[in-house]
């Protein structure tokens, strides 16, 4: 039971409800009592936590492409978080407990420039990928100054390759070098673009997944 000392204007002493109240180096207070969680482990949580973890994973080597990639939709947001919650609500698939992400919706970058056109990679050549578009830089707002951002993310190791400042849309391939480690590891390709003001960028388009040679 809480006692109010000096009269009706003094400090509460002990709880009353939900109502704490103490004294500290001669100030009174009072504070709300912490709500109690029945149950912190509910289904939901637990769900919610896997589907966080395994967006984090992907998202982590990825970190400095995605700050680019979704720099125009850091509205009272972080990139990353942004990214965060559009891939969490758009790209988680399965049954709990088994997530995974469809990287088909899983976008590393947004945006309303256009995007790449027949986009195709090959890895037959051993330490590198080599991606390659049609020319459509005639086509809607696309330019054949934009530049190409390409990814090859790797899952078993939890990292990724990546260019954010590639060729031009005009130039129709761009190569990239592979680590030696990751010979036998299949990876996930993706391929966005960013205009040569850096102003504009596409929705990222996932490729493919690939065995590196």
């Amino acid at each position: 039971m809480g006692k109010i000392g000096r009269g009706i204007l003094g400090g509460v002493s002990g709880k009353v409800a939900n109502v704490v109240g103490s004294r500290w180096k001669g100030i009174d207070y009072i504070r709300a009592k912490p709500l109690s969680v029945a149950n912190p482990r509910t289904l939901l949580q637990v769900n919610q936590r896997t589907k966080f973890a395994l967006v984090l994973r992907f998202l982590q080597p990825n970190l400095n492409f995605v700050k680019i990639g979704y720099k125009n939709y850091a509205v009272k947001k972080s990139q990353f978080n942004s990214a965060m919650s559009y891939i969490l609500n758009n790209a988680i698939t399965g049954v709990s407990p088994d997530f995974v992400i469809d990287y088909s919706l899983a976008l590393l970058s947004r945006g309303n420039l256009s995007p790449a056109l027949n986009p195709v990679f090959d890895l037959t050549t051993p330490g590198q990928v080599q991606f390659s578009w049609d020319d459509n830089s005639t086509d809607g707002n696309a330019n054949a100054t934009d530049k190409v951002m390409v990814v090859a993310y790797n899952p078993t190791k939890g990292e990724s390759i990546y260019l954010t400042e590639g060729a031009t849309r005009a130039d129709l391939s761009q190569t990239v070098v592979l680590p030696n480690s990751y010979t036998g590891d299949e990876l996930q390709m993706f391929i966005s673009f960013m205009s040569a003001d850096e102003t504009q960028l596409s929705n990222s388009a996932y490729i493919g997944s690939g065995t590196a040679s």
